[in-house]
């Protein structure tokens, strides 16, 4: 990944984190608490693509998984915010603008339900059966609601300064230097040699001019 990524990637996990953990947590919503660290995801996934995507998740994951009060299996979240993160880059569109709510809408309920499917599949495995105690028609209606009602003031500024991060003022500065190589060299190239051609050739024609009227003074003066 790039540093610029990396950079703006870590600072937000982690306050999505701690705002998860300390606020949202000690709400006491009925079902599911509000997944602010998968929207967080979710948002830089359909920005960086399906590889940043999947790394942000898998790193973004394991922190919650060792942030305290967990009690699940180290490793567990992770491989959940990995895959969710991966699939939901596949949706990356190619010009990077995203110009309808619809698709991130769909996707952050996709997002919301697999993530719960999915972990609660890899609880099974492991034998954690709280799913099953609270209920998992609960646990997905509630998580889909609640994380689509967070979306909209999470996804889009997320989006929003991945998309800045993106822009490497580095980058466009060796940009326009590059581009203003090529504009001298085409003037150099083009315009230049013609306009220096056009005075090479007014200076010629000023010198024959003056040749020329010389001559004829010097025969005037000779009849």
């Amino acid at each position: 990944m790039r540093v610029n990524r990396i950079l703006l990637s870590v600072p937000l996990v982690v306050v999505a984190l701690v705002i998860q953990v300390s606020v949202l947590a000690r709400l006491h919503l009925p079902g599911a608490v509000p997944d602010l660290l998968l929207l967080t995801v979710l948002g830089l996934a359909m920005v960086y693509g399906h590889v940043g995507g999947a790394l942000i998740g898998f790193g973004a994951g394991l922190l919650a998984d060792l942030a305290p009060p967990a009690d699940h299996a180290a490793g567990r979240y992770a491989l959940v915010l990995c895959v969710i993160g991966y699939l939901a880059g596949l949706v990356k569109p190619e010009t990077g603008q995203i110009k309808s709510a619809t698709g991130p809408m769909a996707v952050v309920v996709a997002a919301a339900v697999g993530s719960t499917l999915l972990y609660a599949g890899v609880g099974a495995l492991v034998g954690d059966t709280a799913a099953r105690h609270v209920g998992l028609t609960g646990l997905l209606f509630s998580a889909a609601l609640y994380d689509l009602l967070l979306a909209p003031f999470v996804v889009p500024g997320v989006m929003f300064l991945a998309r800045r991060a993106e822009n490497d003022p580095l980058a466009e500065t060796n940009s326009a230097a590059k581009g203003s190589d090529i504009s001298s060299g085409w003037l150099s190239s083009g315009t230049g040699l013609k306009i220096g051609g056009q005075r090479g050739g007014l200076k010629m024609r000023a010198a024959k001019s003056r040749a020329t009227r010389a001559g004829r003074i010097k025969g005037v003066k000779r009849l």
